[in-house]
């Protein structure tokens, strides 16, 4: 007799336990309909969030020191020449080196708005299935599919106007003469690295970072859905 009672009393907690699990998939499920989140929704709400990112982004480093005033983002004295850096600060050339320094980035914020229009293309470009797969995705998804989408355009937009800001910010000119006198310490490996292609890439690699940062913004930050529809597809 125990038995039977110990079997009912576990077969009631099931049903139990049962029903709050079936109202509670219920309940996702009606929220799910209510929203009423179609792909298209998804694939729309994305090109939106990107528009908005990416437009951010580059308004953001096309500024007067988008870049220089940017510790995230401010273009480094080339790598590869950090001894020349240093031996060039040795003998008396540091406010050359910083001129040079300076200039590099002045070069890269006035290059900045042309990835505007190659961005906007991409993303008009961008298919119901990409869009699906970046709202699923991490949280840097959209900057990784616009990476792989757009640098091979941005870098052959990029390095010709990046070559003539160089000319113009006189970055050519500091770079010549610090290359000029390093080449004249005694005892140096002699080098000249291709300047327009170094600035051109971390240019773009800055504008990704920043890409990144809005990315994650929309995301986390219910304050920066600035839509209804950016709200139906990352949640209010």
């Amino acid at each position: 007799m125990k038995k039977v009672y110990f079997l009912v009393i576990i077969a009631i907690l099931n049903m139990q336990y049962l029903d709050a699990q079936f109202l509670k998939d219920a309940k996702k499920m009606l929220n799910s309909k209510s929203k009423g989140l179609t792909e298209k929704d998804a694939a729309d709400g994305i090109k939106e969030a990107l528009v908005n990112g990416t437009g951010e982004s580059v308004k953001s480093v096309s500024v007067l020191n988008g870049y220089w005033g940017n510790p995230e983002i401010k273009i480094p004295f080339p790598s590869e020449a950090k001894e020349m850096e240093s031996k060039l600060r040795a003998v008396g050339m540091g406010k050359k080196v910083d001129e040079f320094n300076e200039s590099m980035n002045r070069a890269a914020e006035k290059a900045a708005n042309e990835a505007k229009p190659i961005f906007i293309a991409a993303i008009k470009n961008m298919t119901i299935r990409d869009a699906i797969n970046i709202v699923k995705g991490t949280d840097n998804a959209a900057t990784l599919y616009l990476k792989n989408n757009t640098s091979t355009e941005l870098i052959e937009k990029f390095q010709p106007i990046i070559k003539t800001s160089l000319d113009d910010v006189n970055a050519t000119r500091y770079w010549g003469d610090l290359i000029t006198t390093y080449n004249k310490i005694p005892l140096v490996k002699k080098m000249n690295p291709n300047l327009p292609e170094y600035v051109t890439q971390k240019a773009i690699d800055g504008l990704f970072v920043m890409i990144a940062k809005e990315e994650l913004k929309i995301r986390k930050d219910p304050m920066a859905r600035t839509s209804d529809l950016l709200k139906k597809v990352f949640g209010n």
